[in-house]
């Protein structure tokens, strides 16, 4: 019968195993947002920062960054990347503004919306799966395609809303405190999450992320796992164009400008590898709301644009320093 000493002995020793097999890269992004949360609430707690107010704001300013960075997830997954769902954003608010200006009805302006999306993102995914151009140069491409096709259609004039149910439903309205664009990313995040990680097709997207020529041998079609997915963010780039507008009021060919940079900050900050294989829906939003939140607290510390812009690129660089780590270990 073992001894009282040999008990302990093999506790102690089990518990260091964990210890040791407990990855602590993998929960890094969740322990610095504790941290950057902190560190603002106490240092801006005179200023505001911590009021249920400016919580909900870095809620409502970090929504449209969070649902375009859940699809992006899935696209940086399978070893790809998509840098034109900003340029898709203001595209799409144009186009719904225009169908709602013309009277063509809320269901067809949805619908309109969100197939501008759909056809950018079929576009990409044919360029990268058929013509076999790389993800980079494709997006790069049409990035500069759809914003000049923004500006063009409108002559770069905004284009008001006046649909009050739009307006409410895509990203203006509130149910009691909760923000609707609060409900919009807890929708598209459980949805994300659950087809990421419960479903073939996730279990196929992170395969092909792994590695593609394996994951072909063994029988999935990367092909078509691959225009699966920038079909997903073109849509999911739309729907955020959509939320700007409707929580604007308005179209503009300068709504999501520049926040490809954020999403990819957000998901390679959440803890998907940017060189494809491993990914994490709710890692993207807690890193979407780690840099709404440093933006915030930035904005409210006083410091002007060009500070923000800074640090904004020290935080990319981070984030795919970290991943290419994470890749490594």
């Amino acid at each position: 019968m073992p001894s009282k000493d040999s008990n302990v002995a093999i506790n102690a020793n089990t518990r260091e195993s964990v210890f040791k097999r407990f990855d602590w890269r993998s929960y890094i992004v969740y322990i610095a947002f504790i941290v950057v949360l902190i560190y603002f609430s106490i240092s801006l707690y005179s200023d505001g920062f911590l009021s249920v107010g400016n919580l909900l704001n870095i809620i409502r300013q970090t929504a449209m960054i969070s649902i375009m960075g859940a699809a992006m997830t899935f696209v940086i997954s399978t070893g790809e990347i998509d840098l034109s769902v900003g340029s898709t954003a203001a595209l799409a608010s144009l186009t719904t503004a225009l169908a709602l200006e013309n009277e063509w009805g809320l269901a067809i302006a949805i619908i309109i919306g969100l197939g501008t999306g759909l056809i950018i993102g079929i576009v990409n995914g044919l360029l990268v799966t058929k013509a076999n151009i790389p993800s980079f140069l494709v997006t790069l491409g049409m990035m500069s395609i759809v914003s000049g096709l923004a500006m063009w259609i409108t002559g770069t004039s905004p284009v008001t809303i006046i649909d009050s149910t739009f307006n409410f439903v895509f990203g203006g309205g509130d149910i009691g405190p909760v923000p609707i664009l609060l409900i919009w990313t807890l929708v598209i995040a459980v949805i994300a999450h659950i087809l990421l990680r419960k479903t073939k097709f996730g279990r196929q997207t992170l395969a092909t992320g792994g590695n593609e020529n394996a994951a072909r041998f063994s029988g999935i079609n990367t092909l078509k796992i691959k225009l699966y997915v920038f079909v997903g963010t073109g849509v999911m780039a739309a729907l955020a164009g959509m939320l700007y507008a409707g929580r604007l009021h308005a179209g503009r060919y300068t709504l999501g400008t520049g926040d490809e940079l954020s999403v990819i900050a957000a998901v390679i900050l959440g803890g998907t590898s940017l060189f494809g294989g491993v990914g994490t829906v709710i890692g993207t939003i807690i890193g979407s709301l780690m840099i709404g939140t440093i933006n915030n607290g930035l904005i409210i510390a006083g410091l002007d644009v060009s500070q923000q812009t800074m640090i904004r690129g020290l935080i990319i660089i981070l984030a795919v320093a970290f991943g290419k780590k994470t890749l490594k270990k």
